[in-house]
């Protein structure tokens, strides 16, 4: 079940219910779609908008985008791509993180329930403040580390070791993963979370890179890694059907390795 992080001292409402179903349509649904506008010092609510289905394009995404243009101007929520490479527009739909663009509406039944990422502050509506996942990402340097002088041209990799990372690199940054995560909501601020370990081993296991040991000492902490319990939301919700539980276990093999 979906848990959201509520402003202080409130508890989501009903909201309102807005039928904009064109004469002559032969498919409705209902979309449940969450409302926080911090700006009106007004509780969260849940709004409804029932609309004929007949002309929508199948994702879930543009039905969102025909209620904003069509129905409602108001809600706010972020996307870019629509093509499932951006990751902007992650949220929790029927109760799962994944991505509007690449979700089909035709996958729910009559009514679609979205809120935003779970246990992160809400800006507004759907947009989740997503400043500490950045931030986290950040700290684990996702650049190449060399000592060795920079060659002329570029930094070989044999087609062996550029398989060792074939489901790393994928990671589009969505956030379904971390946000989906019961240690992440419990240890938010210490625990990096599946998304950042991911893209940790992805530099860990690059075979250019030369600085193994320092990644591996930065992550040696009771919180930064260890927090993983290998619950596998984060496998079971990623949108891009990467594994960061097993990136994690790999970079905690390496741990023990290194001591032994």
């Amino acid at each position: 079940m979906v848990q959201l992080t509520l402003p202080k001292n409130s508890k989501v409402g009903k909201g309102n219910r807005v039928e904009a179903v064109p004469e002559g349509a032969k498919s409705t649904k209902t979309f449940r779609v969450y409302r926080y506008d911090p700006d009106t010092g007004e509780n969260p609510r849940w709004d409804e908008y029932v609309i004929g289905m007949d002309e929508i394009r199948p994702m879930v995404l543009d039905a969102m985008i025909h209620i904003k243009d069509e129905v409602d101007s108001t809600l706010a929520f972020r996307r870019s791509c629509r093509e499932g490479v951006c990751g902007s527009c992650a949220f929790n739909i029927n109760g799962r993180n994944t991505l509007a663009c690449t979700t089909g509406w035709d996958e729910y039944g009559d009514t679609i329930q979205i809120s935003p990422l779970p246990h992160q502050p809400v800006i507004k509506d759907l947009v989740s403040d997503l400043s500490n996942f950045y931030a986290q990402y950040a700290q684990i340097e996702p650049w190449l580390h060399t000592t060795t002088p920079e060659p002329q041209k570029e930094w070989k990799q044999s087609p062996e070791d550029r398989e060792k990372l074939d489901g790393m690199y994928e990671c589009i940054l969505c956030a379904c993963c971390s946000t989906s995560c019961p240690s992440y909501w419990w240890n938010g601020e210490r625990f990096m979370g599946p998304a950042a370990l991911l893209a940790a081993n992805r530099w860990i296991e690059d075979s250019r890179d030369e600085a193994t040991g320092e990644r591996l000492d930065a992550l040696h902490d009771p919180f930064r890694l260890y927090r993983c319990h290998t619950i596998m939301n984060c496998a079971q919700v990623c949108p891009k059907d990467l594994n960061p539980a097993k990136a994690i276990a790999n970079i905690k093999k390496k741990m023990v390795e290194r001591s032994v």
